[in-house]
């Protein structure tokens, strides 16, 4: 009997110790994500989008709130140039972990103008799917927005 109760101890140690490894593994996880969205935050700020590029894989997918689409970062880099924000907030951000795979929804509130002139006040929730590269860094792969009725 007591030779039980110790295996079941010791086994519970070794489970708790696991389930608190994983835990810590996921706040990381989500710290890392948190970061990279902030960095995105920064790159709309400043109206810098050399602060983007290493942040979106080389086959991101992009659905705008207006239903268009891009199918590479080229083509969501050229999107992002054309757009000069005077302010921009994300509000909210949540990430949940999947292994290797993350993604973080938020609010997105931003004023800027379009290349052609066009005002721009949007509220919109987003949801960014991020993968961690066999490099080790994080990479969105895929952003969806919708737009919030005012």
């Amino acid at each position: 009997m007591k030779r039980s109760s110790i295996s079941f101890l010791l086994g519970s140690v070794v489970l708790m110790s696991a389930v608190g490894a994983q835990a810590a593994k996921t706040s990381g996880t989500e710290h890392a994500i948190v970061a990279q969205e902030q960095k995105w935050l920064k790159s709309q700020q400043e109206n810098n989008t050399d602060l983007l590029a290493p942040l979106l894989a080389d086959n991101f997918v992009e659905t705008t709130g207006e239903g268009k689409f891009t199918t590479t970062k080229a083509a969501a880099m050229a999107r992002a140039n054309s757009v000069k924000w005077t302010s921009v907030e994300y509000l909210d951000i949540k990430v949940t972990a999947f292994g290797n795979t993350a993604i973080a929804i938020g609010t997105f509130k931003g004023h800027g103008t379009e290349s052609s002139g066009k005002s721009l006040d949007e509220k919109s929730r987003f949801t960014d799917t991020w993968i961690k590269m066999p490099n080790g860094q994080w990479q969105c792969v895929a952003s969806q927005d919708t737009p919030i009725k005012k």
